[in-house]
């Protein structure tokens, strides 16, 4: 298999890793759990089991990335960017959305980070908003997000707090609300505030969509409502972080 270059992104939901060696060689997605140290170890394990090869470099990223052994560590945002870049390469800006954070990323035509934008500590601009809402309303998160899609008229959803927009949406149901219309207005919920992320730092296409949300449909929908420009979206976009990281190892950034 030759030289083996692997980027690990310790994600507060997820720990995914990549092999790479001018090609993806091997991939692992595992829930992060408790431990993000012990799960990034068999993660890593795995995807070395799968690549074979000789190990040249490991280069880790995400929010558990400095409790991880590894040659080199790098910003979420640095990661993304050059995971996004490599597969879009007329990509200028990067909307991240992540279990525990968001982030918007401008960058430039060689793909470095010219600007960038991150959400506040509060959970309601996050992946996490949406799947802690379906929890409290009892629906699966696939279920939630296809709900989203049938919906006819959007309901605002006003709260900031992610503990009272989950009230608040309770609320709404039991004033008639239908769960499609509250659905919508949850997703809407969360890209109006990425909508103002992206104002701060400016957009500018091609606009690429990463992260483990992006793999809703219903989310990806409320973003080009509200941003009113159509997203690129990965094949996989949950391990675009882990790909731009094993791009840096390649490149020994």
């Amino acid at each position: 298999m030759g030289k083996i270059f692997i980027g690990i992104d310790l994600g507060s939901t997820t720990v995914k890793a990549i092999a790479l060696n001018g090609k993806v060689t091997a991939s692992a997605i595992k829930p992060t759990g408790a431990n993000p140290r012990k799960t990034g170890e068999a993660v890593l394990e795995q995807v070395i089991a799968k690549s074979g090869g000789d190990i040249q470099k490991i280069v880790a990223t995400g929010y558990g990335r400095v409790s991880f052994s590894a040659d080199e560590v790098v910003s979420e945002i640095t990661a993304h960017a050059k995971g996004g870049y490599s597969l879009f390469p007329g990509a200028r800006t990067i909307i991240d959305i992540g279990g525990q954070d968001s982030k918007i990323t401008r960058i430039n035509e060689k793909g470095k980070v010219l600007d960038f934008a991150m959400n506040d500590k509060c959970a309601a601009g996050t992946g996490r908003f949406i799947e802690n809402t379906a929890r409290a309303l009892e629906v699966s998160l696939e279920e939630f997000s296809r709900k989203s899609l049938e919906s006819k008229t959007i309901v605002k959803v006003n709260s900031m707090c992610t503990v009272f927009a989950e009230s608040e949406v309770i609320s709404l149901l039991a004033q008639g609300a239908s769960l499609e219309d509250v659905s919508a207005g949850v997703h809407d919920s969360v890209a109006r505030r990425i909508k103002a992320m992206v104002e701060r730092v400016g957009v500018e296409r091609d606009v690429v969509f990463t992260g483990g949300t992006a793999k809703s449909a219903a989310m990806r929908k409320a973003l080009e409502d509200s941003l009113g420009i159509r997203l690129m979206v990965p094949e996989e976009p949950q391990i675009i972080g882990a790909l731009g990281a094993a791009i840096i190892a390649k490149e020994g950034l």
